[in-house]
């Protein structure tokens, strides 16, 4: 018999709703970093393991493409023995992957390791995504998960800024070592914590029916494809600004981490003013701005004189990526809600996916004809992606505001 959707679980007092929404933040923290750590040590694990940045970015590659094809296995085992207990268990496995990638001596044990550390972040912040949805009414769910992508923000931020420092001081396996005491900290934190759950459903986990009851809906598509272009073209782009700097600037890892870390200021400035945002120019103006915000981010990377421009540019991107983003995130907690884990789960592959095929191809780029290149094709696509959105979004609105009519 197969496995019926979770039942929602147990209503939560606000504070204690609350206290469980900053313990997944610092695990969405932890998450990040590992998935953003790599970015400013390219040209460092190119020189040791004597290879190019292009295959060393296979480092950023791998940890995208198993973090994506987690979420088929993540999503059903979330919606089936519990969100909370499922990201508890992620974020302990994530600290066993930082490890093996601390002590790899090879250039593929090290790949391999990030290949393991990624399938185990895969069910942390979609699942958080998904609690939030199960636990928060959807007036106060694009505000409420502003706040919870604090923590990834400053996670990517602190990512690269972690993967610099220790470049310039201890090595950069020692990046890895930070990682795994971090996650072992959250992880016992969140260990520690009592959560209602959904009582595990009796019969085998179905893996392929959830999944085929999110894709049967076609806004649930739209969605989905929206996420995974959005990806590549962000972050193919994003993973190789460090090296972009470094190489353009003669600056150090730390402060070429720096600059790439920059990103998260501009996010954090969207959650400030997030639910101002959404009142005044709504979901679909939120990604029309978010598009065109992010085209101007690439051209100042790309026709700056000097590294400050870089900063400007960051922030920009950061801005610009959750003006687009959040509402997509919001959308995705609501495309199928008996299903909520697994079409979160979903989103999140779409989106890694998505980064894994925009570093892959970004990797290209520069190693044939440099990182300069990478900019003037996003920033004409991206505008594009929003304005799509945009635009289906209010289809979508004037459909369900006709047949309510």
């Amino acid at each position: 018999m197969s496995a019926t959707p979770a039942a929602q679980p147990a209503v939560l007092a606000v504070p204690d709703r609350n206290r469980i929404i900053l313990l997944l933040a610092l695990a969405g923290f932890a998450s990040a970093c590992a998935a953003r750590v790599s970015d400013p040590l390219l040209p460092q694990l190119a020189r040791d393991f004597s290879t190019t940045t292009g295959q060393a970015a296979q480092a950023v590659t791998l940890f995208a493409v198993a973090y994506g094809i987690f979420q088929f296995f993540f999503g059903p085992m979330g919606d089936r023995y519990g969100k909370y207990r499922t990201i508890t268990v992620a974020t302990l496995l994530c600290a066993i992957g930082n490890i093996a990638v601390l002590l790899s001596p090879t250039l593929n044990m090290m790949l391999g390791a990030r290949l393991i550390t990624g399938a185990a972040a895969a069910g942390i912040i979609p699942l958080s995504m998904a609690w939030i949805g199960d636990n928060v009414e959807y007036e106060a769910r694009q505000a409420t998960l502003a706040r919870f992508i604090t923590g990834n923000i400053i996670g990517m931020a602190g990512g690269q800024f972690i993967g610099g420092l220790f470049a310039d001081t201890l090595g950069w396996r020692w990046a890895f070592g930070f990682l795994a005491v971090l996650n072992l900290v959250v992880g016992a934190l969140m260990w520690t914590r009592k959560v209602p759950a959904p009582a595990a459903t009796s019969g085998r986990t179905e893996f392929l029916r959830p999944m085929r009851d999110v894709f049967s809906q076609g806004w649930a598509r739209v969605v989905l494809l929206t996420v995974f272009l959005e990806g590549a073209l962000v972050f193919g782009v994003l993973a190789m600004v460090p090296a972009y700097v470094q190489t353009r600037f003669a600056l150090t890892p730390t402060a070429a981490g720096a600059i790439g870390g920059i990103f998260a200021l501009g996010g954090l400035a969207y959650v400030a003013v997030a639910r101002r945002l959404v009142q005044s120019l709504g979901e679909a103006g939120l990604v029309s701005a978010g598009g065109l915000v992010l085209a101007l981010a690439c051209v100042t990377y790309a026709v700056g004189p000097v590294w400050a421009w870089s900063l400007l540019a960051g922030v920009l991107c950061g801005f610009g990526y959750y003006l687009l983003h959040a509402t997509l995130q919001t959308q995705a907690t609501q495309m199928v809600p008996a299903r909520r884990g697994t079409a979160v789960s979903l989103f999140a592959c779409c989106l890694f996916l998505g980064q894994s095929a925009g570093v892959s191809a970004a990797a290209t780029v520069v190693d044939r004809i440099g990182p300069a290149w990478l900019f003037w094709p996003v920033a004409v696509a991206v505008p594009l992606l929003g304005l799509g959105f945009a635009w289906a979004l209010r289809r979508r609105k004037q459909a369900s505001g006709t047949a309510q009519a």
